[in-house]
């Protein structure tokens, strides 16, 4: 680690790492003035770093090549390479289930949030690497991988701006037959309330809890992915098929208050982190309008910004929507799920690439797939 003295007239641009071997955080700078450390490291281009702390869960990477000079605490211990081990290749093979596992057997501690990895112990991992040849290679031929499903990804964003963009010009641009109304006259919003993941079951009430909004749905859902005990009905409070479902809580603003329609066959417990907005509008137009540039606007007017962003029922009833007639409604709605349709399925594509890239780096690490014979299939 390169430690560095904390001048308090300085700031300090910050960084830490996402788990799964996801790459670097990159957090707001830091006033030295504002930091209780006395000493900061500085974490350098092209550089092995990794949480002690959230080690155990694959919290490490390879800094890029082009890292602008940044800050960690002694808690990100950083290793440069010799001259035989390849940057590019031991940020892919951060990538692997092989070193979170590794990881995992070297953490001690208390167990959960207080394991650590010490620097020492991650030096003792023993790993089978192949010679700079061969992880130069393997870097060439998983990088068409990673380039390929990355352009995907790049395209499926591109498409949600257009998305979005087109919904914030239809929904501006108003039309005969329309009118506006803060959702309070639109329809009702009701709070969820509260179960936590412990109560899951595999099968019986469905149940929508807010985090999944942002994880696990699109803008309309027909199936949960979690269950509650049937018991549990007659206690929570419940969405029926057509209502929409607003998430309330966030750690950022702009995902805080994403909506799901509900269209399944039965009613839902939602999560107390949650609305339940009853209407009687097309239920993915009102979803759409929750994604829509016209509500991003209005929103930040009323959402609290503190370590988790809120918004409650009466400044979420205060948020103006426009009301088109209902084939109106269900033009525009259709317009925006034909472009999801095409979103999905480039992330459909995506994803089987990075499965394919598993496999394919598994193979090349274990000398099962020749390099050459990946190369031609790549």
């Amino acid at each position: 680690m390169e430690l560095v003295d904390v001048d308090p007239d300085r700031i300090y641009p910050t960084v830490g790492v996402l788990n799964r071997g996801r790459g670097l955080l990159y957090r707001d700078p830091v006033a030295g003035s504002a930091t209780a450390y006395k000493k900061l490291n500085r974490i350098g281009p092209s550089v092995l770093v990794y949480s002690r702390l959230k080690a155990f869960e694959g919290a490490i990477t390879v800094t890029p090549s082009g890292l602008p000079e940044s800050f960690a605490s002694q808690e990100f211990p950083t290793f440069t390479f010799v001259s035989d081990a390849d940057a590019d290749f031991f940020r892919i093979l951060t990538t692997t289930q092989n070193m979170w596992d590794a990881l995992q057997g070297v953490s001690k501690g208390m167990g959960g949030r207080r394991e650590r990895v010490k620097p020492a112990d991650f030096l003792d991992i023993v790993m089978d690497i192949p010679p700079l040849p061969l992880q130069e290679r393997i870097v060439e031929v998983v990088s068409v991988v990673d380039q390929q499903a990355a352009a995907l990804e790049v395209e499926a964003e591109s498409l949600l701006r257009v998305r979005n963009a087109a919904l914030g010009d239809l929904l501006s641009r108003g039309g005969e037959g329309w009118s506006s109304a803060p959702l309070s006259e639109a329809g009702t919003l009701a709070r969820g309330r509260r179960f936590v993941k412990s109560d899951y079951v595999k099968s019986g009430l469905g149940c929508i809890h807010y985090g999944q909004i942002y994880t696990d749905y699109g803008v309309s859902a027909t199936r949960t992915v979690t269950y509650l005990p049937e018991s549990f009905r007659g206690s929570m409070r419940l969405a029926r098929p057509g209502d929409v479902v607003i998430a309330g809580t966030s750690e950022n603003v702009e995902d805080v208050g994403k909506a799901v329609a509900w269209l399944g066959d039965d009613d839902v417990a939602v999560h107390d982190d949650c609305f339940i907005f009853r209407h009687d509008l097309d239920p993915k137009f009102v979803s759409y309008f929750f994604a829509s540039p016209l509500f991003q606007h209005q929103k930040r007017r009323f959402t609290s910004e503190t370590k988790v962003v809120r918004v409650s029922a009466a400044n979420l009833n205060k948020i103006v929507m426009p009301v088109p007639p209902r084939d109106e409604q269900e033009r525009i709605s259709g317009m925006a799920d034909a472009m999801d349709t095409q979103v999905a399925a480039l992330r459909a594509e995506a994803e089987r690439l990075r499965q394919a890239r598993l496999a394919l780096l598994s193979g090349l690490l274990n000398h099962t797939i020749d390099i050459q014979s990946a190369k031609l299939e790549v």
